[in-house]
């Protein structure tokens, strides 16, 4: 019998992205995956820690899991990620049952670290700074959940300071991943069916400004759009103070880029922008936008809004939502703000209260409610590319469109992993239910 092992994934694109490596690795050690926590030889939990809600799951998942040694007492749980990095042996004492832990800095030393929980110790590995051999962790193989799209990381870290991110602490300075060994990967990930790429970093646009001979992002989309078998290309999450013309200029020549955009503005408001140290001004941020409206067909753009950050006054919500109804986002990731230990913003004065953030995100979100029951509409009637990406129920197929939207469509198993045109018939702000017009390639 095989030994078997559970993932619990918090937080980001890029978490989930790690999860994917992790159980590679593990699958390499002869791993198999478990139906249940319940069944498994290994747990492992993959933590977030931009804000306090998943650091109180973390722990509320722990408590639960820890069950799992009453029946199996070889049993081994651990915990890997940003809270991993952040918390250290602190972690350890607020939670004794874990056995290993590591961070992003050292997935790769994973084998190992079940070796020494395995002969009776805690296998505690939280580094300071990365190691000089994590490009290791390239050489394992991922295991997908989508065989048609899959999540390459670029760059690791993140050298901006804003005050209220945890980021530059978890996740350490900018690491541009080489062209290489990103173009092998796409090139693997092509041959095994793949055919959209979604290119992740902490700042993915900020990629190769570190290599030994810098390399301008806009070079490295253009040489993905080269490698023969990519029909989509996606990126997530750029800074906007780095999404420079030449990107611009790429997204609106490459064929396979796609008019989608995830650019977070954080908030409208000069004053709290400069007290969060994004590096940009609403004008700037809202220029770039133009911009990609021009250049860019149809583009699609979506943000994250921070609600409730220190001293915000009505007067800068109500600059944050001037943005909201001027670029009228088609999604919004809102978060209230959530102090942090250990950044600036945590030590602020001002702190809004938390009713007060609940009645402006209300507000915020009322407001795209609106807006994306607006957009869905533009939708109906509409001849869109779909990329069918699963089938649910019989006859029941799901994909996306360039502009990230989900489409519902009949059609059989056969069409899973094409290309098809569709024509949309009804548009809800989450999901278009089109019918199929051809299949396109």
């Amino acid at each position: 019998m095989g030994r078997k092992f559970f993932i619990k994934t918090f937080g980001c694109q890029m978490n989930f992205n790690d999860s994917e490596r992790i159980r590679g690795i593990l699958r390499t050690l002869g791993y198999e995956p478990a139906r249940s926590w319940e069944e498994a030889d290994l747990i492992l939990i993959n933590t977030c820690t931009i804000r306090e809600k998943p650091d109180q799951k973390v722990l509320s998942h722990l408590g639960e899991y820890r069950k799992i040694k009453e029946k199996n007492p070889k049993a081994l749980i651990a915990v890997a990620g940003c809270l991993a990095q952040r918390m250290g042996w602190e972690l350890v004492k607020k939670a004794p049952v874990i056995d290993i832990m590591f961070s992003s800095f050292n997935m790769h030393q994973l084998p190992e670290l079940i070796n020494q929980a395995q002969a009776g110790y805690k296998a505690i590995a939280i580094l300071e700074e990365p190691p000089e051999d994590e490009d290791k962790v390239w050489e394992f193989p991922t295991e997908r959940d989508n065989p048609y799209c899959a999540y390459v990381t670029i760059i690791k870290g993140c050298d901006k300071r804003c005050t209220y991110c945890v980021v530059p602490k978890t996740r350490g300075r900018e690491r541009s991943r080489s062209m290489e060994s990103i173009l092998e990967e796409v090139r693997r990930l092509v041959d095994e069916g793949v055919r959209e790429i979604h290119l992740l970093g902490q700042n993915v646009t900020a990629w190769g400004r570190d290599l030994e001979k810098p390399v301008p992002f806009s070079e490295l989309l253009y040489e993905i759009s080269k490698v023969d078998g990519v029909e989509r290309i996606r990126f997530t999450t750029g800074h906007p103070k780095d999404l420079t013309d030449d990107i611009i200029d790429a997204m609106a020549d490459i064929p396979q880029v796609c008019n989608a955009l995830h650019l977070p503005v954080q908030s409208g408001s000069d004053r709290i922008l400069s007290l969060m140290d994004r590096g940009y001004t609403k004008e700037f941020y809202l220029e770039r936008v133009e911009k990609l409206k021009e250049k860019v067909k149809g583009i699609a753009l979506s943000t994250d809004i921070i609600v409730g950050f220190p001293t915000e006054t009505e007067e800068d919500f109500e600059e944050t939502l001037d943005v909201v109804r001027k670029v009228r986002y088609e999604q919004i990731f809102s978060f209230k703000f959530s102090p942090r230990p250990g950044t600036p913003a945590a030590e602020m004065e001002g702190q809004v209260p938390d009713e007060v953030k609940t009645e402006r995100m209300t507000r915020l979100l009322e407001l795209q409610k609106g807006i994306m029951s607006e957009i869905a509409k533009t939708y109906e009637g509409t001849v869109q590319e779909v990329l069918v990406e699963e089938a649910r129920d019989e006859g029941t197929l799901v994909g996306r469109t360039t502009t990230n939207r989900w489409v519902t469509l009949e059609g059989d198993r056969s069409l899973l992993g094409k290309i098809v045109k569709v024509k949309v018939k009804k548009a809800s702000p989450f999901n278009l239910d089109a019918e199929l017009l051809e299949v396109v390639r």
